[in-house]
């Protein structure tokens, strides 16, 4: 696998093969319903007032945006472009209060480039055995102060998203077992 790393710093996890796995076990990049996460993505945009909010899914080569608040008619961007591949290489939320003060941004097209994006905070989404599959993320093209109160609703919209998908994957899993017991 060849990324086109933007970052100058890692974006791959020690964990990658086992931390893609788990991604995939949940089945839901494939997934068209993503009404939870679009309402999660919603609902970020609205409480800090901002006119991007993702919940983003981080592949081995992509990321999935199945939250979309702004960027409607993007689904998916390059891992190596995705600002979302650097929140999942930490356990604590990502904050850039104004891109162009950070090195590892400069050369990434979404902050030099049309785009302009000047802020970017991130909590990821971990799983109970402390994989990072993605995050829930907003944006906004004007640096903006993010203080503890700020993180703390972030993370918990963070959590709201883990549960949607843990019932997701209950849910598949309970369409398997009954298509199972159909076939008998």
């Amino acid at each position: 696998m060849t990324i086109n790393n933007t970052f100058g710093v890692s974006i791959i996890p020690d964990n990658e093969v086992e931390r893609v796995k788990k991604l995939h076990d949940y089945q839901i990049l494939q997934s068209e319903d993503n009404g939870p996460f679009k309402h999660i993505a919603a609902l970020a945009a609205h409480v800090f007032k901002v006119p991007i909010a993702l919940v983003s899914f981080v592949d081995s080569e992509r990321v999935f945006f199945k939250g979309n608040v702004g960027m409607e008619d993007v689904t998916d961007v390059e891992r190596g472009i995705s600002l979302c591949s650097l929140s999942v290489m930490r356990q604590q939320a990502t904050v850039f209060k104004d891109a162009l003060k950070e090195p590892c941004l400069l050369k990434n097209p979404l902050v030099a480039g049309e785009f302009g994006l000047r802020f970017y905070a991130a909590v990821p989404l971990t799983t109970h055995d402390g994989y990072n599959l993605g995050s829930v993320c907003i944006v906004d093209k004007e640096p903006r102060e993010f203080g503890i109160d700020d993180q703390i609703t972030l993370e918990y919209m963070a959590k709201l998203a883990m549960d949607e998908l843990e019932l997701w994957k209950c849910k598949l899993y309970s369409e398997s077992r009954l298509q199972d017991s159909s076939a008998q």
